[in-house]
């Protein structure tokens, strides 16, 4: 048995990474956040220890370290995503290996900075990827692999999660601390582009404002105009009175079904991880360049073989 600890106890992800660690057979030792709305751990680890305070978490955890019975194994984050690089930086130096939401940090110069403490330490840092998980992805990964045209097959992605008021007031709608609407929900989509149809080889922005984003990616196997919003007033017309979210991902016009088989990927990655098989931070270097390349780019005109349809609305 492992023992966890838990930064960012009070996230929206978090009971995701209290069930799998639940679920791996391991210990929730204890668990920080400066929120402590966190009354889900009593129906998951009610034993754990708690603190809003960092420092009390950070003495804590050094106290733990006496016994090798108590000692920390993992540290995972799911703190804001402004606040990972500090967070993972503390977890290694606590001498532990470092379980951590996307986006890990927001520049390749960070995760070089990253790589440098993990030989300080001798400690890993590990990226939850679930979608490199998911079978659906899998097959069409298989699938890509095993064919024998060269044709760069061409791909639409869409994705628009409704979200309130409340979304600009949170840290999420903080630039500063999100990196952005394409960072913060984006990322996933994008290393799941890269893990399907290999490296990338052309990133144009044609629009960015604070709730919604799209652009054009081109990898070696594949041509993808994409749209990410968190406006309701995006949503297509046939669902809007019925969804507050909308998920589409076509390749060369038929649609890939996965709105399945996301309960456990969380359960999945960290047995991965506890197996050794883990996704490190070379693994998630690609997706963060290209989030940072986005963030960094200036919108240009869309060629019409590149433009995402939605973009008509915008106009």
């Amino acid at each position: 048995m492992n023992n966890f600890a838990l930064i960012g106890a009070a996230g929206y992800i978090a009971p995701r990474h209290m069930k799998a660690i639940k679920e791996t057979g391991n210990n929730l030792a204890v668990g920080y956040d400066v929120n402590d709305s966190v009354g889900i751990i009593d129906s998951i680890s009610p034993q754990s220890e708690f603190f809003t305070e960092f420092e009390r978490f950070q003495e804590h955890a050094w106290q733990l370290k006496r016994n090798p019975e108590t000692t920390l194994h993992y540290v995972s984050i799911c703190s804001p995503n402004y606040l990972h690089h500090a967070h993972i930086a503390a977890g290694l130096r606590l001498g532990c290996d470092v379980i951590c939401e996307k986006p890990l940090v927001p520049t390749p110069e960070l995760l070089d900075e990253l790589a440098l403490i993990e030989k300080e330490t001798g400690r890993r840092v590990y990226n939850i990827l679930q979608l490199r998980h998911h079978q659906a992805i899998l097959d069409i990964k298989q699938q890509v692999e095993q064919e024998q045209c060269n044709d760069k097959h061409v791909v639409e992605l869409t994705y628009i999660t409704s979200r309130g008021k409340w979304y600009m007031e949170s840290w999420k709608g903080d630039p500063r601390k999100s990196f952005g609407v394409a960072t913060n929900i984006g990322v996933h989509f994008f290393d799941m582009l890269y893990f399907i149809f290999g490296n990338l080889q052309k990133n144009v922005l044609h629009y960015s404002s604070d709730c919604k984003a799209a652009g054009y990616l081109e990898y070696e196997k594949a041509r993808v105009p994409w749209f990410l919003s968190i406006d309701a007033e995006d949503l297509p017309d046939s669902v809007k009175e019925n969804q507050t979210t909308y998920r589409s991902i076509s390749v060369d016009g038929k649609e890939i079904e996965f709105s399945g088989g996301f309960t456990d990927l969380h359960t999945v990655s960290y047995q991965e991880i506890l197996a050794g098989r883990g996704y490190g931070l070379e693994d998630a270097r690609h997706c963060i360049e290209t989030v940072h390349s986005i963030r960094s780019a200036r919108p240009q005109e869309p060629k019409a073989s590149e433009a995402h349809p939605f973009l008509n609305k915008l106009v």
